[in-house]
């Protein structure tokens, strides 16, 4: 009687420890500091980036500074950027009523919708080919809100869209304790192993062009 009490109570710190290495949410975008399920992602410092089959990676420049990344698969293109945000309130309020006069000042239309990520935009942006269809999501989290934006197929095929959620619902967001003004990016690098294939000492991962610019939509901070 006795010696089955102490054995489950020798279990109890191991299921505590396996509990606190859980997710304590279903899905992401994570927070660096909180457990997250692991994953192969692309380590562009503020931000790791889940990557699966046929993913194309390009990032997004401004001026010397990395401050964004685009995933290109099948006709869809995934846009992110993370930028710092107050530590008791989010942004993506703000933000939004930002990209609506953006949109609308520059000849398209926009308006919101309920999305797998709470509020959303559907945009329509001018485009040299004609109006585009557009959807731009908003995540605030800790210190920190990251803006997706989904454009070609992904912006009106909702198979096609389902691929790129999930790479939003895995992203990790790397925010750092440095003190940062609220709207200001979130600095990303490159990974490894394109700097020595940069550097001539290796092959790069596949799939990754970090020289290319991604697609600009609406850049508002």
């Amino acid at each position: 009687m006795f010696g089955r009490r102490r054995r489950r109570d020798e279990e109890t710190p191991a299921v505590a420890e396996e509990t606190a290495r859980m997710p304590e949410r279903e899905s992401g975008p994570w927070d660096a500091e909180e457990p997250h399920p692991e994953r192969e992602r692309v380590d562009l410092g503020g931000l790791r980036l889940p990557v699966g089959p046929g993913f194309e990676i390009q990032l997004n420049l401004s001026g010397d500074r990395i401050v964004g990344a685009v995933v290109l698969v099948d006709g869809s293109a995934l846009q992110v950027h993370a930028f710092a945000a107050p530590k008791r309130s989010g942004i993506w309020d703000e933000v939004r009523a930002e990209l609506v006069a953006a949109v609308k000042k520059a000849g398209g239309a926009a308006e919101e919708a309920q999305g797998p990520f709470g509020t959303e935009l559907l945009a329509r942006v001018p485009a040299e080919e004609g109006p585009q269809p557009v959807r731009y999501l908003g995540i605030d989290g800790p210190r920190w809100f990251l803006r997706a934006v989904l454009s070609g197929r992904a912006a009106q095929d909702a198979e096609a869209a389902a691929v790129l959620e999930d790479v939003v619902r895995d992203i990790v967001v790397v925010r750092g304790d440095e003190p940062m003004p609220p709207h200001e990016p979130i600095e990303l690098r490159l990974p490894p192993e394109a700097r020595q294939a940069a550097e001539g000492q290796g092959p790069g991962r596949p799939g990754l062009d970090p020289f290319e610019r991604g697609p600009e939509i609406a850049e508002i901070r």
